[in-house]
């Protein structure tokens, strides 16, 4: 518990950090971290007989990511954005010489590192300019207090009251009780962020904790179901008493992204 809360106080720390330094520093963090993320993933794949293409993944995965955070500071002809395809069709052709077993395994696994890591981290960064493509910590920095408050508030109840299994087959730790100790801690937060930025009204901050609680939770639920599948415990151990970044992020993975839509709806 010692070890986990220190490893938390200085991640929150760095976390904090690159989102109050400015864009620059938020877009080469978070571009740095879902690389990483993308790793671990790709790692616990190849626990398996499936062995993705570590390379042209990570490449489609900063072009991605990188497209995304360039089309916020400056204006890119579409035209620029199909020289990514080659590379997307590089995948197919990279197995041709790999002599694999099951090269379509290795081709739908790196596809779906994409899908499953670099596109929610997108959508998160994306929340950093979603007002007026101009810079704004407030839309990121909520996000990550109301999960981590739900995450926070899950664990505490879930500890205290925790009976009813929640999801039993892919997490036995996790109870109804501590479900709705999460909701009710992120509410807490969404009330005291709606004090200090003005952006939408009490009652849309409400909506965004509970999105965020919701499908935090699920986001949590299929990464425990992916570690399962594949008999892995921890997506990496970097971070002690934690195991992996993916396993810090797992409840941004499903919730970014529907976040990132209920707000564009709101605010065009």
């Amino acid at each position: 518990m010692k070890t986990r809360a220190i490893t938390a106080f200085f991640f929150t720390i760095i976390m904090l950090g690159s989102i109050f330094l400015g864009a620059y520093t938020f877009t080469a963090f978070y571009l740095l971290l879902s690389v990483v993320c993308l790793l671990e993933f790709y790692r616990m794949i190849k626990t398996t007989k499936a062995h993705p293409n570590l390379f042209i993944g990570v490449s489609l995965a900063i072009l991605c990511f990188g497209s995304i955070a360039a089309s916020h500071f400056i204006d890119i002809p579409v035209k620029n954005l199909l020289l990514y395809i080659p590379l997307f069709f590089a995948v197919f052709i990279a197995e041709l010489y790999r002599k694999s077993e099951h090269p379509f395994s290795n081709i739908a696994f790196t596809f779906l590192g994409l899908i499953f890591v670099i596109l929610p981290f997108s959508f998160f960064f994306s929340l950093g300019f979603i007002t007026d493509n101009s810079y704004s910590f407030h839309f990121p920095l909520a996000f990550l207090l109301m999960l981590w408050a739900n995450d926070t508030g899950a664990y505490l109840f879930g500890m205290k009251f925790g009976k009813h299994r929640l999801f039993e087959r892919h997490s036995p730790k996790k109870s109804w009780e501590g479900f709705f100790g999460g909701i009710f801690t992120g509410l807490i937060v969404a009330f005291i962020v709606s004090i200090w930025f003005h952006e939408i009204s009490l009652l849309e901050w409400t909506g965004m904790a509970l999105i965020i609680s919701c499908f935090g939770t699920l986001g949590d639920l299929v990464e425990s179901m992916l570690k399962r599948s594949l008999s892995v415990k921890d997506s990496g151990n970097f971070l002690p008493g934690h195991g992996g970044f993916l396993d810090r992020f797992d409840g941004l993975l499903i919730a970014a992204p529907l976040v990132y839509t209920y707000l564009f709806w709101l605010l065009n």
